[in-house]
């Protein structure tokens, strides 16, 4: 299946040049939600190095494509992906500037995607079934990555509180196109190999992973956030509020989600609104601001 909409059109899959101005950032963006500003700036801390590395790994299995319609979809990924990876670079760039300072967290994450998950010295078969086992991981985390965005799409209680604008831009529009491409990894995977052990193995080894990351991202942004001064630790009591008052998805909507993938028809056009995503892309500050010629 190619990118459609749940009315059947074809989307055409673009990068957006989106710019953001931090200028005028908040440590704490959602007000008085430090906890809950870090747990969403933990996924930043994933996001460059992650994207860079889905970026990698797709240009690889392109020459492996034999349907035009996917080849073409898995093009607009890359470009979605590779612009992704630059706009949430630019908030690390903030928050060092002011104090806060991501690099021993994001050096892990380097090694995570470039050592650990990166290429090796295979060849023949084996290097396209690395290859494959990537992709299969891409999918699995695609799928948690479109949840996300449609949750960042539905979730008004940032405009009630007041949330930095910039930022809910920035995590709106990415969110958006996340749910846009959101069955583009998982067709290249099917269109490749398909099996379904595979699939859902991937999904349980990346469920506990991103969790852990997460977990980890959160306590390291509290403990050095020059603001707090380290005498405010991360805890669950207060993630679980957080996702009582709507800023952060709560564990049961999180786990709702892992189901579905392990049905054996599972398709992720099953899941968030295309015509949602399309129509706050043709609302985005930034995105409007990069379709503008001026």
């Amino acid at each position: 299946m190619s990118a459609r909409g749940s009315t059947g059109e074809q989307l055409v899959l673009r990068a957006r040049e989106v710019r953001f101005d931090w200028s005028a950032l908040p440590m704490h963006w959602i007000p008085g939600e430090p906890q809950a500003t870090h747990t969403v700036n933990a996924l930043q801390l994933l996001l460059p190095e992650g994207e860079r590395w889905f970026v990698q790994v797709f240009k690889q299995a392109l020459p492996l494509i034999r349907d035009d319609r996917l080849r073409e979809d898995v093009l607009g990924f890359i470009g979605q992906e590779a612009v992704h990876a630059e706009a949430h670079a630019g908030v690390l760039d903030h928050y060092k500037a002011h104090g806060l300072d991501p690099g021993p967290y994001t050096r892990q994450t380097e090694w995570i995607f470039r050592t650990l998950l990166g290429d090796r010295d295979l060849t023949g078969r084996a290097k396209e079934e690395w290859l494959i086992e990537r992709l299969s991981l891409i999918a699995a985390i695609e799928h948690y990555t479109a949840f996300l965005g449609q949750w960042m799409l539905d979730a008004r209680a940032f405009d009630r509180v007041g949330a930095d604008p910039v930022m809910l831009d920035l995590l709106r529009w990415h969110g958006a196109e996340e749910v846009e491409h959101r069955s583009v990894a998982f067709d290249l995977f099917q269109h490749l190999d398909g099996r379904y052990l595979r699939r859902t193995r991937a999904m349980a080894v990346v469920t506990p992973v991103l969790l852990w990351l997460l977990v980890r991202g959160t306590r390291f942004l509290m403990s050095n956030d020059p603001v707090l001064g380290g005498r405010t630790t991360a805890n669950w009591r207060t993630a679980f509020a957080a996702g009582r008052r709507g800023v952060l998805p709560t564990p049961r909507g999180a786990i709702g989600e892992i189901r579905p993938y392990f049905a054996r028809n599972y398709h992720p056009s099953q899941t968030g609104s295309t015509e949602q995503a399309v129509a706050y892309l043709a609302t985005s500050p930034a995105a409007r601001a990069a379709e503008d010629p001026r």
